[in-house]
């Protein structure tokens, strides 16, 4: 751009009248260079959300924020708040982190996306592991039992549950996560081992857990039974872990039933037998009650005893149930349903972080294996909302490698020759067919 001096005539042409004019020269390279920068920008613009915020968008925030003031969990907060935090640690779930450092570093990497994924500051390690370390994972639990709600209202039905019953069926069991006794001193187990148990019900016709309660190693899985919710007319299936007649006796005065296995030393009296069609396993089928010195007073009520033959693992399995209407065929398929539980176990073990952690204190671990359990339910609701025929563990893949990428989660799954099963060792982890 140049000034010029220049005159310029009067109207009527008889005088010239001269003056400072300011004339602009463009210089036309300078026009391409910023058309080019322009170009540039507007192609690195938002074109559209990333696959982790269109995540997030299924979360109910409204309830999030509910737990979170009700445990006052952004008090004198001023930049990493509580949902920075879960958006965080649901990060670093869903693509599999191994550490605070793993995590810092890969956001720092792709510091450019994260505005449009919904992070607002630069997450530090020391920030993450302060917050993990000092709020209350009370509220991430509050936060799972929303989602379990909303999971359990769009899963009503579990292509693999092929029992015909009305009833309510769950599967109580515990998983334990080892840890090391002298890194977690809070969690005992054994003299020179340190674990953390998560005692879980296990909602069969949709896998949803519907109930969770940590607790250290020590705690014997008895001891559930005192704090679980009973639902009467449904069926609870347990290993016999499970068995204490004192306790099983407040199944039967609450209008539930119970399916469990028989201990060998179990003293008892035939009342009556049923006829059994030995072709199909069943050997047995008695209507019993207890005359031990003790259970006899813990459990006063007539009970059931099944005898099945397992053709398919040669084995003699002795069944204990206080449904006295059922088929005897039916409690047996009943206790085969209970493996759903463990198949949940193994996949949220394989594909989520709850075998090593970020943080060594009792808080920290239990924030990250609730928001860890959060992440299980997003992605069982996102399922049927998206209707993804891909089974969680397809899901859980193909997200940890597309988090950041800006197209509609459908197209993820389009492709089906891309993310169908076709390993066996995948089958062994579906829950959704």
């Amino acid at each position: 751009m140049k000034v010029r001096q220049s005159s310029v005539l009067n109207s009527s042409g008889g005088h010239k009248i001269s003056g400072p004019r300011i004339l602009f020269v463009i210089d036309y390279s300078l026009v391409t260079s910023f058309s080019e920068i322009f170009e540039n920008k507007s192609s690195q613009m938002n074109k559209g959300k990333t696959v982790f915020a269109q995540l997030m968008e299924f979360l109910p925030w409204y309830e999030f924020d509910k737990c979170v003031s009700r445990y006052n969990g952004d008090y004198k907060v001023q930049r990493f708040d509580c949902r920075q935090q879960f958006l965080v640690m649901c990060f670093a779930q869903l693509t599999n982190r191994s550490s605070l450092r793993d995590i810092a570093d890969c956001l720092d990497a792709v510091s450019n996306k994260l505005y449009h994924a919904g992070f607002r500051h630069k997450v530090s390690r020391s920030t993450l592991a302060d917050a993990n370390e000092q709020r209350d994972w009370r509220m991430y639990a509050d936060f799972a039992q929303v989602l379990i709600s909303e999971a359990r209202r769009l899963n009503l039905r579990d292509p693999g549950f092929t029992l015909d019953l009305d009833n309510m069926v769950y599967a109580l069991d515990s998983t334990t996560i080892d840890l090391c006794l002298s890194i977690f001193p809070w969690a005992h187990f054994k003299t020179t081992k340190g674990a953390v148990k998560a005692h879980t019900l296990m909602d069969l016709r949709g896998s949803i857990p519907t109930f969770i309660e940590l607790t250290d190693g020590r705690c014997h899985d008895v001891n559930i039974l005192d704090i679980l919710p009973l639902e009467a007319g449904a069926f609870y299936l347990m290993d016999r872990g499970y068995l204490d007649f004192e306790r099983l006796y407040r199944f039967t005065t609450s209008g539930a039933f119970f399916v469990t296995r028989a201990k060998t030393n179990m003293v008892f009296k035939r009342l009556k037998s049923n006829l059994v069609d030995k072709g199909i396993g069943l050997r047995c089928d008695q209507t019993i009650v207890l005359t031990g010195v003790n259970t006899s007073k813990d459990y006063p009520a007539p009970l059931r005893r099944v005898k099945f033959w397992d053709l398919e693992n040669m084995k003699l399995l002795v069944f204990l149930t206080n449904a006295l209407d059922i088929p005897a065929l039916t409690v047996a398929q009943l206790y085969k349903e209970r493996w759903q539980i463990e198949l949940f176990f193994r996949w949220i073990k394989q594909h989520l972080k709850i075998k090593s952690f970020y943080g060594t204190s009792r808080n920290a671990v239990y924030t990250q294996i609730w928001i860890a359990v959060c992440v299980y339910l997003l992605l069982a609701i996102i399922k049927p909302k998206l209707q993804i025929k891909q089974s969680l563990h397809s899901i859980s893949q193909v997200l940890e490698f597309c988090i950041f990428e800006k197209l509609p989660i459908n197209e993820l799954f389009n492709d089906s020759e891309l993310n169908s099963n076709n390993s066996e060792f995948s089958n062994q982890l579906i829950l959704w067919d």
